[in-house]
């Protein structure tokens, strides 16, 4: 069983940036794919951006590519997201979410998720 701890969310400004990290909290071989969901109110949970297990392969949805940025640090098995020239429709719940490979955009194929952290972008 692999638990997810995301942190790093908070409030940002229009045009703002934040990092957010997830890393397991328990044992794990690290040979996962991880991605990142959101929802924000009223919506249902979307896709973000996911990594290969190796960190060679990323994938964005189209409304943060250039802006986010999606990053692993293997050696500690923790996971990244950079996120810049925040837009108040970035506001939402950011989830971490680990899969066996391959990479994949699909929320269901996800095994393993984390409780959340939220982001706020005022305007």
């Amino acid at each position: 069983q692999v638990q997810l701890v995301e942190s790093g969310g908070g409030l940002v400004q229009v045009g703002g940036s934040l990092k957010l990290s997830c890393a397991p909290s328990g044992r794990t071989d690290g040979w996962y794919v991880m991605g990142w969901f959101r929802q924000a109110p009223g919506k249902e949970r979307e896709f973000v951006a996911s990594i290969s297990a190796s960190g060679m392969t990323t994938y964005y949805t189209d409304s943060v590519k250039g802006r986010f940025t999606i990053s692993r640090d293997n050696a500690k098995t923790t996971v990244y997201l950079q996120m810049n020239s925040l837009k108040p429709e970035d506001t939402a719940v950011y989830y971490c979410a680990a899969k066996r490979p391959p990479s994949s955009q699909k929320e269901l194929e996800y095994t393993y998720w984390g409780q959340g952290t939220q982001v706020t972008v005022s305007s």
